[in-house]
């Protein structure tokens, strides 16, 4: 068989199809994975020592008494990720505002599921450590679904998936990340410094006057956002949220010039920017579990355990009835096309949390703590059940769409 022959596969062939579904609709969750993957892999190998310290490594900003000094962990955690929340805030906002969620009966269905879908995983989650107050904590952990992984393995899917489902699971996945920055927001702040709060609300009402008389501007906004993340930083509250109130900010039309829609043009500057390079770095960054002196019967400890039980179980149980219910009760109506085994496949790929689940659960356990060290393990764990499992049902439920 000649070298050449198409059905010979070579190194170079190999990574050019890998680059080919890197490039396609997929490809953003597949980073995700890779990154995931070498970030476990380094973690156990003789770099391990690097890879940690390079994490730690601190890292100063500005001077005086705005000065930031942050190892490079939380740069990616708390200011990078404010990036992320900040592109969530803007999807939110448009989806209200004109896209799928801006009328009632479009808003129901995936409202009910997104909160069933939280409320269930968190309560099996809490079933499981009952009674340990470190480790109740992390309550929230299985009840957050990760946008990129869980499109990503619709999108592998192909034309068999039908677009009502895609437009399903993204409005779920949308308010589930509200909800998640609300959990955030009232169970995950400490130690809060009333005055620069109040210097934060401040600014907030500055950008919010700035939009009511027509003179917000998109540089602007954002100028004013990065103090708002500095002042909302050191108050207390989880920074992230600065990226959330910038991004309700941002108007989606401008007055002067209705021909320009600045939300939906930072959303397309964004968007490449938080799928390549943030998402990934989070990944790499968070999903390093050093597995020295881990033993299998760790896995089965409660906290990994309530957390991969709550994504693999509770979600498609919280989901999943959710929308049985409410169509039961005629609350709400489902997508043209989708039957009850594709809502189901749908449910089981929310319980792919990966992303936000790796972020509750860094704010949910003191550092060194045992919680903190096998925790990810339910979350990749579970993770990954979730994303074979729901593939694999949805690939046998849903039939291909046959050319024309």
């Amino acid at each position: 068989m000649s070298s050449n022959d198409t059905g010979s596969m070579t190194p170079a062939n190999a990574l050019g199809r890998v680059i080919d579904l890197l490039r396609g609709p997929a490809g953003g969750g597949m980073l995700l994975v890779l990154c995931a993957t070498a970030a476990m892999l380094i973690a156990n190998s003789p770099w391990r020592e690097a890879y940690f310290a390079l994490l730690g490594y601190p890292l100063g900003l500005g001077s005086g008494a705005s000065r930031l000094d942050l190892p490079v962990l939380l740069w990616i955690n708390d200011a990078l990720m404010a990036l992320f929340f900040l592109l969530v805030a803007l999807e939110i906002k448009r989806e209200m505002v004109v896209g799928q969620l801006r009328t009632r009966a479009q808003l129901m269905l995936p409202l009910v599921c997104a909160i069933s879908g939280m409320a269930v995983p968190a309560a099996i989650y809490a079933g499981f450590n009952f009674g340990d107050i470190e480790a109740i904590h992390g309550w929230a952990i299985p009840s957050a679904t990760d946008i990129a992984f869980a499109l990503g393995i619709l999108a592998l899917l192909g034309s068999r998936v039908p677009l009502g489902l895609k437009v399903l699971l993204s409005a779920i996945a949308v308010l589930d990340d509200l909800g998640a920055i609300v959990v955030i927001a009232l169970f995950y702040t400490d130690h809060l410094q009333v005055a620069l709060l109040l210097a934060a609300l401040v600014v907030l009402v500055l950008m919010y006057l700035l939009n009511l008389f027509g003179l917000a501007r998109t540089w602007l906004l954002l100028v004013l956002g990065a103090l708002l993340w500095v002042l909302v930083f050191k108050s207390g509250v989880h920074a992230t949220l600065a990226g959330v109130a910038t991004g309700l900010m941002i108007p989606l039309h401008d007055r002067r010039d209705p021909g320009r829609a600045p939300l939906e043009r930072l959303e397309r500057q964004l968007h490449p920017w938080v799928t390549w390079v943030i998402l990934p770095l989070f990944a790499f960054a968070n999903a390093g579990v050093d597995l020295a002196g881990v033993t299998l019967e760790m896995g089965f400890h409660a906290v990994p355990l309530g957390i991969a039980m709550g994504l693999v179980v509770g979600k498609p149980i919280g989901i999943g009835g959710a929308a049985w219910l409410a169509r039961r009760a005629g609350l709400a109506s489902w997508p043209a096309g989708v039957r009850g085994d594709a809502m189901l496949g749908m449910a089981m790929l929310c319980g792919i949390g990966f992303t936000m689940s790796l972020f509750i659960g860094s704010l949910s356990f003191d550092p060194g703590s045992e919680a903190a060290h096998i925790h990810r393990l339910g979350i990749l764990g579970g993770s990954t059940i979730a994303a074979i499992i729901g593939s694999l049902w949805l690939r046998r439920c849903l039939r291909p769409v046959e050319p024309a």
